[in-house]
């Protein structure tokens, strides 16, 4: 035999020529032609499974932020135009006051609830917070 056939080993015996042995046993895979073949793994559907989660929470998120903006905004808006109006007395916190518009457009804040005070155009009711933030509050007319 020449020293080129003894290297040859059939191909299923499993030989590491590193360490000299015969090391089919220790294998993490099958090496014989009976075991089951290694295949990988499908992961497109996991992955679009995830992909489709992940979406929909962002979504979810940014629908969440986004409305919790368009409030900060009309409550921003509210606060512009309150410290803006016209007023002759220092607001109380946790008191109701009432915002009016008069003929000439301006606008200006009042104690006299809409329901006296047939005069001029009711725009809302609003009540100073501790942050010295108004807050539009919904009241019965």
């Amino acid at each position: 035999m020449t020293k080129q056939n003894e290297d040859k080993k059939p191909d299923q015996v499993v030989f590491d020529k590193k360490t000299g042995r015969y090391d089919a046993a220790i294998k993490e895979y099958g090496t014989n032609v009976g075991a089951p073949s290694i295949s990988t793994t499908n992961v497109k559907t996991w992955k679009n499974v995830g992909i489709s989660k992940v979406n929909h929470m962002l979504k979810q998120k940014f629908n969440e932020l986004q409305a919790e903006y368009e409030q900060m905004m009309e409550e921003y808006k509210w606060n512009e135009l309150i410290y803006n109006t016209e007023y002759n007395f220092e607001p109380i916190i946790g008191e109701v006051y009432y915002l009016y518009h008069r003929e000439d457009e301006s606008t200006f804040l009042s104690v006299i609830p809409p329901s006296s005070f047939k005069k001029y155009s009711f725009i809302g009711a609003f009540q100073l917070n501790f942050e010295k933030m108004w807050i539009k509050i919904e009241i019965e007319e």
